[in-house]
């Protein structure tokens, strides 16, 4: 397994996220093989809510405001660049460590 990877951004860290939707719970389901975060949600892309519900779910998962977490790219795909500003790095993958280690 790859290591998940985080970026330095400008004012904080940026990681890629791939979204599997209509789970039956919400959850940050591991690492995969590209070293990409996977994350299900509950939410249905029929519904429009997908994009909604992983902000709110990260931001609490990391501790920050939602307002903090920007979807860079990806909004109409599965796989999204995600930035969080404020925080950098080594202190996201702190906050994930329990949900990304092996």
């Amino acid at each position: 397994m790859r290591k998940f990877e985080i970026k330095d951004a400008v004012s904080g860290a940026a990681f890629t996220v791939r979204v599997v939707t209509r789970a039956s719970r919400t959850e940050i389901a591991g690492v995969q093989d590209d070293g990409i975060l996977k994350i299900r949600l509950t939410a249905s892309p029929a519904e429009g809510n997908v994009n909604e519900q992983l902000i709110e779910f990260l931001a609490e998962r990391l501790g920050v405001s939602p307002q903090q977490i920007e979807i860079v790219a990806g909004l109409n795909n599965r796989e999204k660049l995600i930035s969080v500003e404020g925080i950098n790095p080594s202190e996201l993958e702190e906050r994930l460590a329990p949900d990304i280690e092996e």
